[in-house]
């Protein structure tokens, strides 16, 4: 099969083994793949992956124990728990310290013809989705997680920092909580897809200050720092950004204002598909170009450029 594969530089494999599914896990086909920000920062050394890349999907069961399974839509979640230990018996699995991780962390991923992941991590695709659509779940999912973090009253000023696609996703699902809420950019044309939706813009930070909740999605170091000013004294700060590398901060500061720092990583499946499926969330304006997985090295150079929205690959 093909792979989009990385170890120590970036190749397409013409003619890797189409991989066999250990107990418990299945045999997926690829129909569409996302490439996102950590996959381009897993190619600087994030995480430290070595393998197949790819981690957003919509695919079909090709190979199943459950033969129910077989021929179904589905996406699914991207840990891979042990499912024994004590963080996985406290029903938190996507911090099991033993976890891999689909195309970030010891498992290969779904930039390829086929990849492989545990049945208990996929969820069917209701038949309204479309595949340029299902694709989005994961990332969605990311962002449904913050609402399950932090309670956002009607009241509440919060402002998205970033207009990158996790920016957008972000921001529209932060939007249904009736917030008082701005999103604060650098490219006009992507803010252009919130206005739409009628939800306030804006070019730059400068000025802004006193947030309740700041959302940090650049994707870079640098914005929390600009994050850290545009939150008040005893607001939230979550962080989404992951990237290859280490920053300076002030902790003192964030002590003295009181500010509670909220990490924030992968989030419910079920929400996100019915927020596509109830049309409350629109990702099509987030699709700039789809490309054959037999062009996936270019893929991933479009999806490296400064500004680009969703790349997709098609096998």
């Amino acid at each position: 099969m093909r792979a989009l594969v990385f170890d120590d530089g970036l190749r397409l494999e013409r003619n890797r083994p189409i991989p066999d599914p250990p107990p418990g896990q299945v045999l997926l086909r690829t129909l569409l793949a996302g490439i996102c920000n950590t996959d381009l920062e897993v190619v600087r050394g994030y995480a430290g992956f070595r393998g197949v890349m790819g981690h957003e999907f919509v695919a079909r069961v090709e190979r199943a124990e459950d033969t129910s399974l077989v021929g179904r839509r589905v996406v699914g979640e991207i840990n891979v728990a042990c499912g024994t230990c004590v963080t996985c018996r406290a029903g938190r699995p996507n911090h099991c310290p033993w976890r891999t991780a689909l195309g970030i962390r010891g498992q290969d991923g779904v930039l390829a013809d086929y990849f492989c992941l545990p049945a208990r991590n996929l969820h069917p695709v209701p038949d309204e989705i479309p595949d340029e659509a299902a694709v989005f779940v994961e990332p969605l999912a990311a962002a449904s997680r913050i609402p399950e973090q932090v309670h956002l009253r009607p009241g509440d000023r919060a402002i998205v920092l970033g207009d990158g696609k996790l920016g957008l996703l972000v921001a529209q699902v932060l939007a249904l909580s009736g917030c008082d809420l701005l999103a604060v950019g650098r490219h006009e044309e992507k803010l252009a897809i919130l206005a739409a939706r009628g939800i306030a813009t804006r070019m730059g930070h400068q000025g802004l200050a006193g947030a309740d909740v700041v959302v940090e999605c650049t994707g870079r170091s640098e914005g929390f720092q600009v994050a850290r000013h545009l939150v008040r004294p005893e607001g939230t700060l979550v962080l989404k950004s992951t990237y290859h590398g280490t920053m300076e901060a002030d902790l003192s500061r964030l002590v003295v204002d009181e500010v509670r720092l909220v990490g924030s990583r992968c989030g419910p499946f079920p929400a996100a598909l019915r927020l596509l499926a109830q049309g409350l969330v629109d990702v099509a304006p987030l699709v700039e170009a789809v490309y054959p997985l037999d062009e996936g090295l270019a893929a991933i150079e479009h999806a490296g450029r400064r500004g680009a929205l969703k790349v997709l690959v098609r096998p």
